[in-house]
């Protein structure tokens, strides 16, 4: 079996206990981002597993479209990312 040199940690371990791997992210060519892919992504993002830069390359994220599932994680939790749930918050604001 070979190791793949990559740059930074190959794990994280998250405030609740769980470890996050990069073999937990979705591959690079997702094109049906599901609440907890994209949740993931943020994970790995925010605790150190991968540098925003390389999770906005690797996914063809732009840098408003992360910030949008980060601030709906802040808010909501996953259940925030859920498109339904995007569309029932939007008509209670409206």
């Amino acid at each position: 079996m070979y190791i793949r040199r990559v740059a930074g940690p190959r794990s994280v371990t998250l405030p609740d206990g769980s470890i996050l791997t990069r073999a937990d992210l979705p591959p690079a060519e997702t094109r049906r981002w599901v609440a907890s892919r994209k949740a993931t992504v943020v994970k790995a993002v925010t605790y150190g597993l991968i540098p925003l830069a390389e999770a906005l390359e690797k996914y063809g994220l732009s840098d408003e479209e992360f910030e949008l599932w980060r601030a709906a994680i802040e808010r909501h939790g996953e259940v925030g990312l859920k498109v339904t749930k995007i569309q029932k918050l939007k008509t209670t604001l409206d």
